[in-house]
């Protein structure tokens, strides 16, 4: 019996230990590797003597012979593959999804089994986006083995998560990736992490997302005084994510949204940074700048008048699709009512006045220099313009105000009258009332005298009539004796 029961535990030994090889054997011939569509992936052949021939076999289909004359296989990726000489591992370039699958390394009566997962990121557009556009991912997978369900982690150009809407069909094999509104900020290389438990997969799959546009805010304000030169400048992003084609673009201009745009200029850009531009007519002088960057579009505005404010917009075109910048100039002017010297006793009015209505956070400040707090007066919210009486000769300044940061500025002199100005001043208006009225009296005599006349004229028509009716009396009298 004892020795029965030495033989039946013998046996479990063995049993167990022939188990417990076959799980590792089966643990290796199962290791699953994983490979992007369209980059390339080495799979192991491990354990295989330095100058073993071997063969490797995708299913059943050879792929590859390492033998002193390589044999190239019938399998759909043998003009795709190579066999590492130095350790026998299977190099796949230019994978594809099809090429998921059961890989086999055969040498002599053994055989190493190699699992490919495949993962293949298909970007939209191209991964080439303007701003405010949607980016729009699809992510499939194929195996040999059953399709597992996926985490999707998203990464930005700076590393930071983004939570994007991610859905997934029931077989798991596709899963789409939307995120909405880009910015030309997140222009860069993102990462797709892909997470699974079973098996095990944590993998990142890398792309490129190159959003075409500007360094410019959507809309900028800028602030130039008459009689001034001003630069307005938008700066591209192409040159720094290297576009891969050319693009067009104009430049407009329009003082109000509700009136037509002008346009200034036309131009056209080259996937190697050159820029072409061409002048249309216009309703003001401008320049060009030359040697600068294809980055760049630039005008410089010399002298700048009351009626060049507007809004200037860039505008760039890609494919059918726009994207464009605004820069709004604000123009200020100062003025005097009456304009010329002060005389002395006299009062004129100073009008600091901007082209269009100033955000809540702006204001107008008119202030005499060396002057008291009396001396100050600011303009009220909204308002275009603010007015200050002054009665004494001295130098004003009005200031454009935004956050408390001193934007421009511009100066109006007060000059005094000489003397003489004065007394023809006076003398003027002494004149001038006197001329007044003697021209009065003149008026009231003429109007007694012609009075007097017509009153006179009255008189004598009534004493002729009175005369005719006395001498007709005295002829009837005569008839009648």
């Amino acid at each position: 019996m004892e020795s029965c029961s030495m033989v039946v535990s013998s046996t479990l030994c063995v049993i167990l230990v022939l188990h417990l090889g076959l799980i590792s054997i089966t643990a290796q011939q199962n290791e699953v590797q994983i490979g992007v569509a369209g980059q390339a992936v080495i799979l192991n052949c491990r354990g295989i003597p330095p100058h073993a021939a071997v063969t490797w076999k995708h299913y059943k289909l050879v792929i590859k012979k390492s033998s002193i004359t390589p044999l190239k296989g019938k399998a759909t990726m043998s003009d795709r593959s190579e066999i590492i000489p130095s350790n026998k591992h299977l190099k796949v370039m230019d994978l594809r999804l099809s090429d998921a699958g059961i890989y086999t390394c055969e040498y002599e009566s053994h055989a190493v089994s190699v699992s490919l997962h495949v993962f293949k990121l298909m970007v939209s557009l191209d991964g080439h986006f303007l701003p405010n556009e949607d980016l729009e991912m699809t992510l499939m997978q194929n195996s040999s083995h059953p399709l597992p369900n996926l985490s999707i982690t998203l990464f930005n150009s700076n590393n930071n998560i983004v939570t994007p809407i991610v859905l997934g069909d029931k077989t798991h094999q596709k899963y789409t990736v939307k995120l909405k509104q880009l910015e030309a900020t997140d222009s860069g290389t993102w990462a797709c992490r892909v997470h699974s438990d079973s098996p095990l997969i944590s993998q990142n799959i890398s792309f490129d997302v190159k959003v075409l546009g500007f360094q410019n805010s959507d809309l900028e304000r800028k602030y130039a005084t008459v009689g001034s030169t001003v630069i307005l400048s938008w700066h591209l992003n192409f040159q720094k994510i290297t576009w891969k084609e050319g693009f067009t673009g104009q430049l407009n201009w329009r003082q109000q949204e509700s009136v037509p745009a002008h346009e200034l200029l036309d131009f056209n850009i080259t996937a190697w940074g050159e820029q072409h531009k061409t002048r249309k007519s216009n309703p003001f002088l401008f320049e060009i700048p030359e040697g600068k960057s294809g980055s760049t579009i630039e005008v410089k505005l010399h002298k700048v008048n009351f009626n060049y404010s507007g809004h200037y917009q860039c505008q760039l075109a890609y494919n059918s699709r726009y994207v464009q910048s605004k820069i709004e100039l604000v123009v200020m002017k100062v003025s005097a009512n009456p304009a010329g010297p002060l005389p002395r006793g006299a009062e004129i009015t100073l009008t600091c006045q901007v082209s269009s209505p100033l955000p809540p956070n702006t204001h107008l400040r008119w202030e005499r220099v060396n002057g008291t707090q009396m001396d100050v007066k600011k303009s009220k919210q909204h308002e275009v313009k603010v007015e200050v009486n002054v009665s004494t000769a001295g130098l004003w300044i009005c200031h454009l105000i935004e956050d408390n940061d001193l934007m421009i500025s511009l100066s109006y002199t007060v000059e005094e009258a000489p003397v003489w100005i004065s007394y023809v001043v006076i003398g003027a208006s002494i004149g001038g009332s006197v001329l007044v009225f003697v021209l009065a009296c003149l008026c009231t005599i003429s109007g007694i005298n012609w009075q007097r006349r017509r009153q006179r004229a009255k008189r004598m028509v009534q004493a002729r009539q009175y005369l005719l009716e006395n001498k007709t009396c005295q002829c009837q009298h005569r008839l009648n004796k």
